[in-house]
Parts: structure tokens; C-alpha cells; sequence
């Protein structure tokens, strides 16, 4: 993933000079500038807004005004692409909520759909859901129908209740059924672009509302294409890893009554900080029918109170004829990363196999020297 400054920074300010410079040659542009200089402490999102507040303090008058060099940039300035998109699409969404005219809203969300192209809008039709939801929406279902395919996918992407590096919209966490027609009319779309967005959007929905998921999951099934089910697993991908009974059942993994595991067998009882723990598992089909498997794993990682908490990773998914033996072994690293700090002390590995979990092997992650 790169870092920030490759994505926003002072390049992306000063290409956004550029372009605004030629849409609207007047203009002093001194916020911009200005910002250019103060990115360096900030996150990806706060950098975007950064941006959008100087371009909106540098284009001051009413929406129409502004959105008119916007579409200026849009229609005549090759570089009006990028990531200095996401800062225009924020500052349009926030025009049009400042002006608060009907006109202004539906504009905004046409705008927002011809920019989606140039880079994404899904962060800046976020503040329109939040604040008109009943309007937003039936125009964002239209987009389900677009030609380009960007929009389409903007349509399920922009509508995610926990889309990353984005605010939450209120009324889609209070209404979960709210976007389904939305990604009903697209899981069967033409794009894999589009089709990989919906299965995000509905493992999101996993996250609070299995029951609604595994429904929507099973009327699709019911209507499918070549690429429901591929479509469905990857929505189900965090019920799997939570156990959920309906989900498992669904993509055809039964109770695993008739499994027999050997392990997690550790090849260290103690682990360095940074280092890696490598395990091994059997699991034997014991039963007289074939058995098909969703085989996962849970590391159990010390806190800082002592106490410990799961987390589960994919190990495999297999069929096991009757009598049949399946053997894998997998290194698990604990090297540092940004998003998990790993506190020394007693740690674990369990076997989950279609839900029921089997199987447990205990280890030390040693302090950092």
C-alpha cells in the first residue's frame, strides 16, 4: 500500500493549482498554496480534507459559481484527474449541502457521477447520503443501469456501510436494507469490477446484519449466473470466518461431525518478537460420505490486560473422500505491521473446521529486544 505523501501531497496541491488556475484564471488560489505545506502530519483523509476546505475558501460564492470551474477543469484540463479529484468531490458535496436547494443536491450527485471516472467519488457522496438519504438514493439506483462502469460500481461502492477511509453514513447503519436494491440490481453485473464491489458491500453488511446478508445471499443463489457463486463466498468471507451456521450452510459446508484433526503441531513453544510460529495440521474424514471443508485457523493474541483475543485466518477449503487425510503446514509471522500491535505473552492456535473449532497449541511470543 503506499504511503500518504505518494498519494496526497504537495504534487497533488500544486497539480490542483494548475488545474483550477486554468479553469478559472482569476482566482488567487492562496488557501491552496497554502495547504500544500501542511500536509506532512496528516492521515490520507484528513490531507483530502485539507484540500477541499482550501479549495472552497479560494472559490468562494454560491454553488453554481463554483461547480461552473469545476465542470471548466472537467471539460478542458487534461490533468483534472488523480487523486486531487477526491478534495473536488468532497468541496462540490459540501457546496451543494451549504446551499441547501433540492437543485443544488440532485446536480451534485450528477457531477459526482461524471467526475467517479477520474479517480473515485464514493468518499464525497457519502456526506450527500448523510444528508438526504430518501433523495440521494433512488438517483444512485438509476446508476445501476449506466453504461460506464465506474458509475455502476460507484453506485454499490459509494453505499458501503463501512467503506475504508470513509465516514459512516447514519441512515445506512440505522436502515440496513436500505442498499439492497442497489446491489440486487448489480450482483450479476457484466464487470468484475462491479461484482467484486457488491461482495464487499455485503460482507460490510455481515459485520452487523447476518440474518439480512444470508437472506440476500440465498435469493441470488436462487437467480444466479456464472459468477454468483464465486460472488456470494467472497460476501460471506467474515460469517465463514466467524462460524456462522447459515452462512456455512449455504456455500454447501456441513457440520463436521465426521472430521478428525491432528494438531495445530507447533515446531516452537516460544516465538521471537518479529519472528514466525510454523505449524501443522491433519484432518481425516472419518465418515463414509465426502465431506467439503472451509478449514481455518485462529491465532489468539495476548493484550496488554493479559487476557487474549482471536483472530481467524484462511487456511484452505477442501472435499475429503471417505477415508481421506488432508496435511498442511503454514507459517504464521508476527512481524510488526501497522495495523496489529503484538504485546509478548502466552499466545494459541486453534483448527476451525466448518465452524466448530478443534484442536488447541499454545505458545510464547517472547518481548522485543
Amino acid at each position: 500500500m503506499p504511503f500518504a505523501d505518494e498519494l496526497i501531497g504537495p504534487h497533488t496541491a500544486n497539480a490542483l493549482v494548475r488545474a483550477i488556475h486554468v479553469a478559472a484564471p482569476t482566482a488567487a488560489l492562496t488557501s491552496l498554496q497554502s495547504a500544500s505545506t501542511s500536509l506532512t502530519p496528516l492521515s490520507l483523509r484528513e490531507r483530502s480534507d485539507l484540500l477541499r476546505d482550501a479549495l472552497l475558501r479560494d472559490l468562494p460564492g454560491d454553488y453554481g459559481s463554483f461547480v461552473a470551474t469545476i465542470r471548466r477543469a472537467q471539460h478542458g484540463v487534461p490533468m483534472f484527474s488523480g487523486w486531487l479529484i477526491w478534495p473536488v468531490t468532497g468541496a462540490v458535496a459540501a457546496k451543494a449541502i451549504g446551499e441547501n436547494t433540492d437543485a443544488a443536491f440532485d446536480d451534485a450527485l450528477q457531477l459526482l457521477a461524471e467526475l467517479t471516472s477520474r479517480l473515485t467519488s464514493e468518499f464525497a457522496i457519502r456526506s450527500l447520503l448523510d444528508h438526504d438519504l430518501d433523495r440521494a438514493l433512488p438517483v444512485i439506483q438509476t446508476w445501476t443501469a449506466s453504461p460506464e462502469v465506474d458509475i455502476r460500481r460507484l453506485a454499490s461502492e459509494g453505499t458501503r456501510a463501512f467503506l475504508p477511509w470513509s465516514t459512516r453514513v447514519r441512515g445506512l447503519l440505522a436502515h440496513p436494507r436500505a442498499t439492497l436494491p442497489i446491489i440486487t440490481a448489480l450482483y450479476r453485473d457484466r464487470s468484475e469490477y462491479v461484482r467484486r464491489s457488491v461482495a464487499n458491500h455485503l460482507n460490510d453488511l455481515s459485520r452487523q446484519q447476518p440474518a439480512i446478508v444470508v437472506e440476500t445471499a440465498r435469493a441470488w443463489l436462487a437467480h444466479p449466473d456464472e459468477n454468483t457463486a464465486r460472488l456470494v463466498a467472497h460476501g460471506l468471507r467474515t460469517l465463514v470466518k466467524r462460524g456462522d451456521p447459515e452462512a456455512l450452510s449455504l456455500l454447501g459446508f456441513a457440520p463436521a461431525v465426521s472430521i478428525a484433526v491432528e494438531g495445530p503441531v507447533l515446531d516452537a513453544a516460544a516465538v521471537p518478537f518479529g519472528g514466525t510460529v510454523r505449524f501443522g495440521v491433519g484432518v481425516v474424514n472419518k465418515g463414509d460420505q465426502p465431506a467439503r471443508l472451509a478449514i481455518d485457523y485462529i491465532v489468539h493474541h495476548s493484550k496488554a490486560t493479559g487476557t487474549q483475543t482471536g483472530k481467524t485466518f484462511k487456511l484452505t477449503t477442501a472435499t475429503l473422500a471417505p477415508g481421506d487425510r488432508l496435511d498442511r503446514t503454514r507459517d504464521h509471522s508476527f512481524r510488526a505491521i501497522t495495523s496489529r500491535r503484538y504485546y509478548p505473552g502466552p499466545h494459541a492456535i486453534e483448527l476451525q473446521v466448518n465452524g466448530l473449532v478443534m484442536g488447541r497449541a499454545e505458545f510464547e511470543l517472547l518481548p522485543e529486544v
